[in-house]
């Protein structure tokens, strides 16, 4: 039987399209739930630990069963906001903010994973892009993000749409920076964009302050607004974010829900 060429290229066009979409696409399945007290604001991950952080404490759990190790407490050196948090090479490094104070002020407090002491910072005082709140290491940079917020914590007349992705140098100096996309900035209002963290696949996945979802975000070809890729629903509601860099074949990351007290461990596929 003779098929013509517009069929055949029909159907190719069609086989094209189908694998486009099953190559973009994806899901976020719960592996596994730690009930914690304080997990209220976000969740870092190395090899072997999970650290939970809140506002002035960071507690280290055990990633097999949960149990916690020990715990630090910088209330007494005046930390009232710690956002989220990054181990690279056996240091925790931690977003921390004024919030909701004005004018804005950041800086990144750094810990030895080992005896949980602090042992460094780097600070920005009156940050010019806003209030910090996650942070991440990929191919020799920092990638920061840097909240706005809108109704009675908007600062200096500026609302979400200041939010922004920069990135530095190991020394802090300032490269690149990126806006949100509108349709993300809507999802983020009145609250901004509280986690973010790199993939395996190196995607950039972003959350809000409270929606049970995942932004999957990447670097433009061109201009200064990151693409929107996906948005995946999941059982992390905000706040800061953790991708387990230890597991190579899997991508797993680790989020918290505030509501429930619970740290969760899902498998994006």
């Amino acid at each position: 039987m003779m098929i013509s060429k517009n069929f055949k290229l029909y159907f190719l066009v069609l086989t094209g399209i189908f694998l486009h979409m099953q190559s973009f696409s994806q899901s976020v399945t719960e592996i596994k739930k730690f009930k914690v007290a304080e997990a209220k604001q976000a969740v870092a991950v190395d090899d072997h630990f999970f650290y939970v952080i809140n506002n002035s404490t960071i507690g280290k759990f055990t990633k097999k069963d949960g149990k916690l190790v020990t715990t630090w407490d910088g209330t007494s050196e005046g930390i009232k906001h710690l956002n989220s948090g990054v181990v690279i090479k056996g240091k925790l490094y931690c977003a921390n903010s004024n919030y909701p104070e004005i004018p804005m002020a950041s800086s990144v407090e750094i810990f030895d994973v080992n005896t949980m002491k602090h042992v460094g910072n780097h600070s920005f005082g009156i940050a010019e892009h806003g209030s910090l709140t996650w942070i991440d290491q990929k191919d020799g940079f920092w990638w920061i993000g840097f909240a706005h917020y809108s109704g009675k914590e908007a600062s200096e007349g500026r609302d979400v749409r200041w939010t922004s992705l920069v990135k530095f140098d190991l020394e802090w100096r300032q490269t690149e920076s990126w806006i949100f996309p509108k349709n993300i900035v809507e999802l983020f209002t009145p609250k901004s964009n509280s986690g973010g963290a790199w993939g395996n696949d190196g995607l950039l996945y972003c959350t809000g302050h409270d929606r049970p979802e995942l932004y999957v975000m990447k670097l433009p070809k061109s201009g200064y607004t990151l693409e929107h890729i996906r948005t995946l629903p999941a059982e992390i509601y905000g706040q800061g974010i953790a991708i387990d860099h230890s597991i190579k074949d899997k991508q797993i990351i680790y989020g918290l829900n505030r509501a429930t007290n619970t740290i969760t461990l899902s498998e994006i596929k």
